[in-house]
């Protein structure tokens, strides 16, 4: 029998509101007809208990810190499988078998060619542009392409779309940073996987053989680790635009704008940042403290997260990414000697441990990359790279959801 919470008003009028069950997870509170039989709306910032949509893509607890794409435990998906695989998994609903993984990079490899629009796009920005201004224009440029092509008809059924951008978004993120570095293109090499063509195309021949196979394999956790994450700000932004009909193209543009901020996918620089900054102090104590102190600005970044109220189940799997990429390099690496001693802290100190300020998936990722000599200016464009598979995994589902409709938060009027 369906569960049901009864809702009494001060005039008396009661009335019953279903609760939704999904297959996991809290129950939700069903109020799509609240409006009509009250003429009250509810007031909800920043959407904080409030489900958007249905998904059966990603599944998250927060308490538990657990996290799972199509039922599969991101533990498992990080170690055990590669980042095609994921893409394939998040597209699909399933795991590829051999032959379906084979022909999946062949259809990748189709379709990664970036259009020389795109291209020339590139070029036209001053290299002192911030790389995610850039980027917002190629996905922009992309859509332009989309509609000369196809007009306003929207394909929601046709994944080859999507695959394009997934194929083609490392290319163009690799040609972003030679440009404002002043170097040449480097066009792909198809014979490399997905995460070791992409270091190829950024960085050419600058590593060995053995160090690119080490960085290729961080990388590819941390795309799997970032290739979706449920209703967050950028892929909220993709499916409202989305709902409005417009094409996916356009959609993914919004999502890497929204992912600029600085408190979104900006927050991985913010660590890298922030442990320089005590580097050069060389005090970690006066750090805690001012972050600790409510009245100082300072925020301790890499520790907590909207969602997770339990250790980020991706900190812990790129924690050991962290230490076997320094190890096997050998680098003493003063950033991560800061960081675990954060940590250390933390993990301990009753301030952050009653706050549920666990490290979240930002503190160790930005060591990762910035061990590779990846600068921090490309950190969100990569984070853009791995999270444009979920962007348009989650634009599918909404663009062949009957219950879409139009996005239209109300509000609680101020003023006068």
């Amino acid at each position: 029998m369906d569960k049901k919470a009864l809702l009494e008003l001060s005039n008396g009028l009661k009335i019953e509101l279903p609760i939704l069950n999904g297959t996991v997870g809290p129950g939700v509170l069903n109020i799509k007809d609240l409006y009509r039989t009250t003429g009250l709306f509810t007031y909800d910032p920043g959407f904080v208990s409030t489900a958007s949509c249905s998904s059966a893509i990603t599944f998250i607890d927060g308490d538990e810190g657990v996290l799972k794409y199509r039922g599969h435990s991101i533990a498992d998906l990080a170690e055990n499988n590669n980042f095609t695989a994921v893409i394939y998994l998040l597209l699909h609903g399933e795991l590829p078998n051999l032959e379906q993984h084979k022909k999946f990079l062949l259809k990748i490899e189709k379709l990664s060619k970036v259009p020389e629009q795109v291209v020339n796009v590139i070029k036209a920005f001053p290299k002192t542009a911030h790389p995610m201004s850039i980027l917002i224009t190629c996905f922009a440029s992309l859509s332009a392409l989309y509609h000369e092509r196809h007009g306003n008809n929207v394909n929601s059924e046709d994944l080859d779309f999507g695959i394009s951008a997934i194929a083609q978004v490392p290319a163009i993120v690799a040609m972003i940073y030679r440009h404002i570095n002043d170097q040449e293109f480097i066009n792909a090499n198809n014979e490399l996987s997905y995460s070791e063509n992409f270091l190829r195309m950024m960085f050419g021949d600058a590593f060995d053989n053995a160090k690119s196979a080490l960085f290729a394999k961080a990388l590819d956790k941390i795309f799997t680790l970032h290739a979706d994450h449920e209703q967050n700000a950028s892929t909220a932004a993709v499916r409202l635009v989305g709902s409005a009909g417009s094409s996916l193209f356009a959609s993914l543009s919004a999502g890497v704008a929204t992912l600029w901020g600085p408190t979104h996918g900006g927050a991985n620089e913010a660590v890298i940042n922030m442990l320089k900054e005590i580097e050069q102090s060389g005090d970690i104590d006066k750090f805690i403290e001012k972050a600790k102190d409510d009245k100082d600005p300072f925020k301790l970044m890499g520790f907590g997260h909207r969602v997770y109220k339990n250790y980020d189940p991706r900190a812990r799997i790129l924690k050991n990414a962290c230490n076997e990429v320094l190890g096997k390099l050998e680098q003493s690496s003063e950033l991560l000697k800061i960081a675990k001693g954060l940590e250390k802290i933390a993990l301990k100190d009753e301030y952050f441990v009653t706050r549920k300020l666990y490290p979240n998936v930002d503190f160790y990722s930005g060591i990762i990359m910035n061990a590779i000599d990846i600068p921090s200016n490309m950190f969100t464009p990569i984070f853009a790279l791995a999270r444009t598979t979920g962007w348009v995994t989650q634009w599918y589902e909404m663009a062949n959801d009957k219950e879409t409709k139009i996005n239209r938060p109300r509000q609680l009027y101020v003023g006068k």
